[in-house]
């Protein structure tokens, strides 16, 4: 695609919808109350990191989200609209995060007093006071420097690190876990992130404050429980276990191909990841090409079992998020593992544990399902190509880009990139399509204000 087409937003266009994650969906949702929208997806599910896995165990049935989790009320204003919109009830849960170290015998929880001296013997560790040191001098310094802007735009956080003299404890046991753990990175991955962008998305979530922090919310059932509601207006044009192999443009519209053959509409929003949105486009233009693929994706192993051997080994010290550091270096992958009994309010005898990226060390006996999941990696090129968003996509070219790779990669960030295409094509947050029925009274529905797990 080499120049402009002609388009006219119109009072309504048929829509195509490429991906069903929240991007995609959320996209549905506000785009009908306008226009009429045809969703494709390639899997055999909708939701995309919206996972929420129905198991037995002991007689007894529990929906486990493996994907996307949770959700607070500080930074996540648009979700949370959308969710009372449709009446989707949540409920409060603990976010707390642990570091272990097995072959060490090293762990805490930093969620209470307590649990963060859960290894008693760390009450005479001067090593261990320096790490709680760091921790203050650094959320001290980086607001400071954020609040006077002087975080440099070019310089990585790891670059960041090094210059400021922080302890190789505070590094490898707080911080750099932290980040892996929420961006489901490599250690080497984040001191590889634009500084001024971690900085700013750990104050936005209260990570810089020990004590000024948001309240964190799962949904009521497993996050699947919003799926429903917000695909009823275009329902009966989903399609799923139908990949698009190609997209085409000319003067009077888009071309869809599929393996059941091609079907025109006058845009199309690609709500998938970047490369697979690159990969379909048989007629990428040098921008599209250069934008997105400054943006790549990493897989993710995500196992659903029941083996409480990758949490820590003092149950006190059992946390939301469980970091786990045995022999991994930089590059390895994040090693994390969800209690879901905490973060869902499950209560069961049963543990019922989500880990990342450590297979090798699960009981297979304890194994209730395996799953792969891609997560977009930050870094310098890809903060840039994420501010030319406005080159690509518009009702110009009758393309249009959204997902969460746009932002921070999380499920608000999904929804405002949904907005933001909506918002072009005509439509704003305050619609609702004609075919949705009145939201019915949610339990504990969250007021309107504003890390979620592996969404």
């Amino acid at each position: 695609m080499s120049a402009p087409v002609s388009s006219n937003v119109g009072p309504s266009q048929r829509i195509a919808i490429i991906g069903s994650g929240i991007s995609g969906m959320a996209a549905g949702w506000y785009l009908s109350a306008q226009h009429e929208v045809t969703l494709f997806e390639a899997a055999s599910r909708l939701g995309g990191h919206t996972a929420t896995m129905d198991v037995n165990v002991a007689g007894h049935s529990y929906a486990i989200d493996t994907g996307f989790i949770v959700f607070n009320d500080w930074t996540y204003p648009h979700f949370q609209r959308l969710m009372a919109t449709l009446g989707v009830a949540s409920q409060a849960t603990e976010m707390s995060f642990s570091v272990h170290e097995t072959a060490r015998d090293f762990e805490y929880n930093g969620h209470t007093l307590g649990s963060l001296f859960a290894q008693r013997r760390n009450l005479f560790n001067p090593s261990f006071y320096s790490l709680l040191g760091d921790i203050l001098r650094f959320n001290k310094q980086a607001t400071k420097a954020l609040e006077s802007q002087q975080l440099p735009d070019n310089m990585t956080l790891g670059e960041y690190l090094d210059r400021h003299h922080y302890n190789r404890d505070f590094q490898q046991r707080y911080l750099l876990p932290m980040g892996a753990a929420i961006w489901s990175a490599s250690i080497s991955d984040l001191r590889a992130f634009p500084l001024a962008f971690f900085v700013r998305f750990f104050r936005n979530h209260g990570l810089l404050s020990v004590n000024h922090r948001p309240q964190w919310y799962t949904l009521v059932g497993g996050s699947k429980s919003y799926i429903p509601s917000l695909t009823a207006p275009y329902a009966s044009r989903i399609h799923l276990n139908t990949p698009v192999t190609r997209i085409t443009r000319d003067s009077t519209g888009v071309v869809i191909t599929t393996p059941s053959g091609t079907q025109r509409f006058d845009q199309v929003v690609l709500a998938c990841h970047a490369d697979q949105a690159l990969a379909m486009l048989g007629d990428a233009s040098s921008a599209e090409q250069e934008i997105l693929g400054a943006m790549p994706y990493q897989d993710n192993e995500v196992v659903l079992h029941t083996d409480t051997a990758l949490l820590p080994r003092r149950q006190r010290a059992w946390a939301s998020w469980n970091y786990r550091l045995d022999q991994r270096d930089s590059e390895a992958r994040v090693s994390v593992t969800y209690d879901m009994n905490i973060l869902q309010r499950i209560e069961s005898d049963t543990t019922f544990c989500v880990t990342l990226n450590d297979s090798a060390s699960i009981d297979p006996n304890k194994v209730l399902g395996r799953y792969t999941y891609a997560h977009p990696q930050f870094t310098l090129a890809g903060q840039a190509a994420q501010g030319r968003h406005a080159e690509i996509s518009s009702t110009a070219y009758r393309t249009h880009f959204c997902g969460a790779y746009w932002r921070n990669g999380f499920h608000e960030d999904g929804v405002w990139s949904a907005l933001r295409v909506a918002q072009a094509l005509g439509c704003d947050e305050a619609a609702s399509p004609p075919s949705q029925p009145s939201a019915l009274p949610a339990h504990e529905l969250l007021t309107p204000q504003g890390v979620e797990g592996l969404g």
